[in-house]
């Protein structure tokens, strides 16, 4: 089956949300000309609209709609249009006060934001399914329509009602999921503080409790309302299907581990036609274009490797954070090729016009407040012009060196309460690897822990606290067909149920490690532990420490203080044809670098030679031929070598031997051959 892409798009994606309704008509036709000066090829638009489409109950005003799309068509903009279920309008509230959701504490929300639903209310699902039915009859074929936008971006800022009617659907779920009341029993282990049901009618969602409760409840309500709302998405989607046949379904994502975790995108990438993703900079004083990278490669593998579409990210300074500096002059545009350069098929922004009122209005747009006349305009055209002169890269795909795994229900079951240390945060350790491969200028795959590992040389865990048996075997497989595999501590500890393994820790990774853990050590917090190596190197942990016994894997480093002193660090199992290394402690960035050293040794993977730090080379790869890209973070000029010869597209001159990339620019070389 052909990739799915926007339905007549042939350049990349640039545009933003468009949401003409905030503004008298008139200004329409001065966006589009505008629209038209920057090189727009698609908008968003509709996404808000429902109180506007059905302003009373079964009346309907598609006029103004229309007459937009008739307008976007006639200047050769595309639209990317949405289903406007994320916000009902309030006459529906009105009527079905209980589609609200409910905390867990009992409290119900209120209307006058966002994203307030309770997922599980069927007079919600009717409504959703009639207004996407009256949309896509009407607009299935309108030539300006690329593709349909459901929704937007789930789980924001509510993914768990604790409502009746969403326990009643907790219920079906269960019985759906687990067979039986024993099933449930069984999986949530509720022998324990006499927790038995007997009737799946005395089973309600994880409520306030005067401690902590069942974790594998709470676990199983986390897959629940992920799967409630993937329901609702593929209803609608359904619908759209059925009346708009050959228009691709999507949804945007916010895959960066930081701003959403109450979706697992693994099974959501299976749904979309096209994987979409929104991405914010958090500015928090971190080197905020690594984690643009981990979220682009992140997205790129939940679509399978394809190319997927940057929907949303930020022209300058967004609203939401504590303190919302603006873009450097050149990081819109550095940001923008940089997602292109790891899948994206575009890059799109929230939002085009920059609005006047309501809660984002100081979040910054393509078209600011200030007009024409800024820096932030001057960069946006530059940048379409920019993003046009790449388009013969569609359909190219960004190729990896080494695979991340990743599994959101691990970070859920681990982030629940009472484990062995607060301080032990799985995403923090995944930023911390992905940051220490992305130093060594390596691309990175994410991939789930099941899957095909094949590919890689070299495959890391940094934090998989609830593994299968069927994860396990697959990396132990992995190991012995010749793979290097790096797997951090509390990794490997609870099945899918949140009951540990039997046996001595680490459960599934017994064999592959060549080791056992008798006991995990957390330390207290500022508290730290020495490692010293072969060669007398020292090296320093904190936050974690365990009582390794090798069996079988040789010990590489060793505490040299602490209540572990004396016992293995890390450790080296050859199995097979390859290696497993294990490492116990929460290293650094030094330690962190020194382990991949040796594990990137192992596998022999080949980094690109003499480039400085915060400078990156990715590659994409298609029939129309290969890309280059050299993005520079950094305020020097920097040199990159080039094997071979092409052309520079953003420039249009030859490159030979050594590409000059200027200090915040980006440059991307089509090679020959």
């Amino acid at each position: 089956m052909p990739e799915a892409t926007p339905r007549g798009l042939t350049r990349l994606a640039f545009g933003g949300d468009y949401n003409p309704e905030q503004w008298p008509e008139g200004v329409w036709h001065e966006d589009v000309r505008l629209m038209r000066e920057a090189g727009v090829t698609m908008v968003s638009v509709g996404i808000f609209s429902w109180a506007l489409l059905e302003p009373a109950p079964g009346v309907y005003d598609f006029g103004w709609l229309d007459r937009l799309l008739d307008l976007l068509h006639e200047n050769g903009i595309r639209a990317d249009l949405g289903t406007p279920t994320v916000v009902p309008p309030v006459w529906f509230y009105r009527a079905h006060p209980e589609a609200l959701p409910v905390t867990a504490e009992g409290v119900r929300y209120e209307f006058g934001s966002r994203g307030a639903i309770c997922h599980s209310n069927a007079d919600y699902r009717a409504a959703a399914a009639n207004i996407t039915t009256r949309l896509a009859e009407r607009y299935a074929d309108h030539p300006a329509l690329a593709m349909w936008h459901v929704h937007n971006e789930y789980g924001v800022p509510v993914s768990a009602c604790y409502c009746d009617s969403c326990a009643a659907h907790f219920r079906r779920w269960l019985a759906s999921t687990h067979g039986s009341v024993e099933g449930v029993n069984e999986a949530w282990g509720t022998a324990f503080w006499g927790q038995r049901y007997a009737d799946f009618e005395d089973i309600n969602p994880p409520r306030l409790a005067p401690t902590v409760g069942n974790p594998a409840q709470a676990l199983d309500y986390r897959r629940f309302a992920d799967a409630t709302m993937r329901e609702n998405f593929r209803m609608e989607r359904d619908i759209l299907h059925r009346l708009a046949p050959g228009v691709p379904v999507t949804t945007n994502f916010m895959t960066a581990l930081s701003q959403c975790d109450s979706v697992d995108y693994w099974a959501w990438g299976r749904e979309v036609d096209i994987v979409t993703n929104d991405h914010y900079l958090i500015t928090d004083g971190r080197r905020t274009h690594v984690n643009l990278a981990m979220a682009a490669d992140l997205t790129r593998s939940v679509a399978g490797g394809a190319p997927w579409i940057l929907l949303e990210h930020s022209t300058s300074g967004v609203n939401w954070q504590a303190r919302n500096p603006a873009k450097a002059p050149g990081q819109m545009a550095r940001n923008s090729l940089a997602h292109v350069a790891r899948g994206s098929e575009g890059a799109m922004f929230f939002q085009w016009r920059q609005s006047r009122r309501g809660a984002e209005k100081f979040h910054s747009a393509m078209l600011p407040h200030g007009g024409t006349d800024t820096r932030v305009w001057r960069e946006v055209v530059e940048l379409g012009a920019a993003l046009d002169s790449l388009s013969d890269l569609r359909g190219t795909r960004t190729q990896a060196d080494v695979a991340v795994l990743w599994d959101w229900h691990s970070w859920w079951a681990q982030n629940l309460d009472w484990r062995p240390s607060e301080d032990h945060d799985p995403r923090e350790r995944a930023d911390a690897f992905y940051e220490a491969l992305y130093d060594r200028h390596l691309t990175v795959d994410f991939a789930h822990p099941e899957a095909d590992l094949s590919r890689y040389p070299l495959v890391v865990v940094p934090a998989l606290y609830l593994m299968t048996e069927a994860a396990g075997n697959n990396l132990k497989a992995y190991v012995e067909n010749g793979g290097t595999l790096v797997v951090s501590f509390f990794s490997g500890i609870v099945d899918e149920h949140d009951a540990v393994h039997e046996g001595a820790y680490p459960g599934p990774l017994r064999d592959v490690l060549g080791l056992t853990i008798e006991e995990f050590s957390p330390l207290l917090q500022g508290e730290n532990v020495r490692l010293t190596g072969p060669d007398g190197s020292e090296l320093n942990g904190d936050v974690w420490t365990e009582f390794v016994v090798p069996r079988g894997a040789e010990t590489v480093w060793t505490y040299a203080d602490g209540l572990t002193a004396g016992h293995p660090a890390v450790t080296r199992h050859r199995l097979g044809e390859g290696t497993a290394w294990y490492v116990s402690t929460r290293l650094g960035a030094e330690g962190l670098d020194a382990l991949l050293g040796w594990a990137v040794e192992d596998a022999q993977v080949v980094a690109p030679a003499d480039l400085p730090r915060d400078v990156e080379v990715v590659r994409r790869a298609g029939a129309s031929g290969t890309y280059l890209f050299a993005i520079n973070h950094t305020a020097a000029d920097a040199k990159v070598a080039l094997a071979g010869t092409g052309t520079e597209l953003l420039t249009g001159v030859r490159a030979a031997g050594r590409l000059e990339v200027p200090a915040g620019g980006v440059r991307v070389v089509r090679l020959d051959g």
